[in-house]
Order: structure tokens, then C-alpha cells, then sequence
């Protein structure tokens, strides 16, 4: 048993020192010599995009999110459907939600034009996200470059390990911790909710049958979605700035105005509830928070030096 349990601690210690040598590989600084003009680049055609929708903003950091949460940061999520890959697109917590793909195509073509082959798809979502956040009031942060892009995609993988809508407070801080993130990273994370909006079915049990909602809220939410039918009917997760990047959302969350299950839960008599008041009274602590947060998601499975490969065309393998 003795020398199982030192197998097991050994294998562990090699896992993190790998992890810890392919953080070493990225840089902010990586592509200042192969790609000087890339993040300039990348930021016009994300600032181009949001200014025409709003809401793209948050469709962007979500995308990396759901990125990073399969496989690693490593724009699995952006290959389409081929005879060897399933594609995560049409994964449950993807298909038909998620946005930006077309955006993140636009930046790479443009990157391309003025260094092809060398900035990798999973770094345009990581800048991409940052960029959104910016663009609308968020935090800027430098985000760590130099991964490269995987040649496989799992939709198995993402059904099975991205958050869901009706999730509790427990099963959710357990998938954040399987990725090395605490229960302080995911409600930071979740603090860009703020900039979001959610499907009629996604929250229509909680607007009809949970009593843990404000009355007037649930009131007001019902008028555009009924008990049946209307299930893709869109919502704006926040009512009071749906479009700027602020603390609202957690002030919110303390009305009982959380409008998916998985936001309330943060704040409903739990272990989050004392950060969602901290948030909520504190703005800048939240986008330090969610800043820190998203560099520390940003290492999640990373592919760097001579594995996978840099994409010419993000949605296919070369």
C-alpha cells in the first residue's frame, strides 16, 4: 500500500511540474518578435465586432471559458464536425448558445495577413476575451501567449465537463477545483454574467417554482417566457445594465434576482455567499478578482512547444 501511495504522490509531482514547465513557455511577450503588430490586430476586429453587437462582449469570454474547460485552452471548440472530430460546437452546452466563432475567424484572417502560421487560435480566443472585457468596462490584463492548437476536439468531453444551468453550488465549485480553480475564480468568473443573457428554457423552472426568487422579478421575467413554447427566447442575465461590465450582477444575486439556478447559487446561504457580498460592495476587488481569475483559467491544459500545431484556419486541422 506504502508503495502504491508513493506512486500515486510521484506521479501527482510530475503532473504539476509539467504544468508548471508549460506555464514557463508563455509570455506576454511572445509574439513581440515573430508578430509585433498581432495583438493590435486582434484588438481592432474585436472592437469592431462588439461595437455592431453589444452582446458579443460576453459571447467572447464565455467562448474562451468553454474552451479552456475542455480539453485545455487549446481552441478544440473551434473545429468543425469532420469524419475523425466531434465537434464540440454541437455539444448540449454549446449548441445554439455558443457565439463568436465567426469573430475569432475574422481576427486570425487578419493575423494571418501580416504573419501566417505563427499566432495560434488558442491565443486569439485568450486576447479575444481580455479585449471584450476591456472593450466594455471590464479589466484589462496581460494575457500569458504562446499556446499552440489541438488537432482533436471531444464533444463527449464537453458534455460531460462543462457547467450546466440547474447545477448546485457543490457540483460547481467541485468542476472548478478539477481544473485548479477555487470557489473565489468561479464566482469571479461568474461575475460576467453580468454582460450576459440566457434562454426562456434555461430558466424557466426557476421563474415558475423556485421560491427563492424575488416575486417581482420572477413576475417580470414570466412576460417573455411563458410556461410552454418560446424556449430560445433571449433574456438579459442583468435587467439594470445588461451592457456595461460592472458588480451588478452581484448585487442582483443578493435580491434573489439571480435569473439561472447556477447564479443564485452562489449566493443562497452557502460557502460563496460572504464573496458575493464582498463583490457586490467592492467593484474593483471583483474585476481584480475576475482579471486574476481569467489568467489563472487561461493555463488550464495548455499545448506549447513542439505539440499540437498552429492553425492556418481555426475551424479545421492542417
Amino acid at each position: 500500500m506504502a508503495a502504491k501511495a508513493g506512486a500515486a504522490a510521484s506521479f501527482m509531482f510530475m503532473l504539476f511540474l509539467l504544468n508548471i514547465a508549460c506555464q514557463a513557455q508563455l509570455s506576454p511577450a511572445f509574439y513581440d518578435s515573430s508578430c509585433p503588430n498581432a495583438l493590435s490586430a486582434i484588438r481592432t476586429a474585436i472592437r469592431s465586432a462588439i461595437a455592431s453587437d453589444r452582446r458579443m462582449a460576453a459571447s467572447l469570454i464565455r467562448l474562451h471559458f468553454h474552451d479552456c474547460f475542455v480539453q485545455g485552452c487549446d481552441a478544440s471548440i473551434l473545429l468543425d464536425e469532420t469524419p475523425s472530430i466531434q465537434s464540440e460546437k454541437t455539444a448540449l452546452g454549446n449548441l445554439n448558445s455558443a457565439r463568436g466563432y465567426n469573430v475569432i475567424d475574422k481576427a486570425k484572417t487578419e493575423v494571418e495577413k501580416i504573419c501566417p502560421g505563427v499566432v495560434s487560435c488558442a491565443d486569439i480566443i485568450a486576447v479575444a476575451a481580455r479585449d471584450a472585457s476591456a472593450y466594455v468596462g471590464g479589466p484589462s490584463y496581460a494575457v500569458k501567449l504562446g499556446r499552440r492548437d489541438s488537432t482533436t476536439a471531444s464533444r463527449t468531453l464537453a458534455n460531460a465537463e462543462l457547467p450546466a444551468f440547474f447545477e448546485s453550488l457543490e457540483s460547481l465549485i467541485s468542476r472548478f477545483q478539477k481544473k485548479g480553480l477555487t470557489a473565489r475564480d468561479m464566482v469571479a468568473l461568474s461575475g460576467s454574467h453580468t454582460l450576459g443573457q440566457a434562454q426562456c428554457f434555461t430558466f424557466r423552472e426557476r421563474i415558475y417554482n423556485h421560491s427563492n426568487i424575488d416575486a417581482g422579478f420572477a413576475s417580470t421575467r414570466r412576460r417573455r417566457c411563458p410556461r410552454a413554447g418560446s424556449d430560445s427566447t433571449l433574456a438579459p442575465l442583468d435587467l439594470v445594465t445588461p451592457n456595461s461590465f460592472d458588480n451588478n450582477y452581484f448585487k442582483n444575486l443578493m435580491q434573489n434576482k439571480g435569473l439561472l439556478q447556477s447564479d443564485q447559487v452562489l449566493f443562497n446561504g452557502g460557502s460563496t455567499d460572504s464573496i458575493v457580498s464582498e463583490y457586490s460592495r467592492n467593484p474593483a476587488r471583483f474585476k481584480s478578482d475576475f482579471g486574476s481569475a481569467m489568467i489563472k483559467m487561461g493555463d488550464i491544459g495548455l499545448l506549447t512547444g513542439s505539440s499540437g500545431q498552429i492553425r492556418r484556419i481555426c475551424s479545421a486541422v492542417n
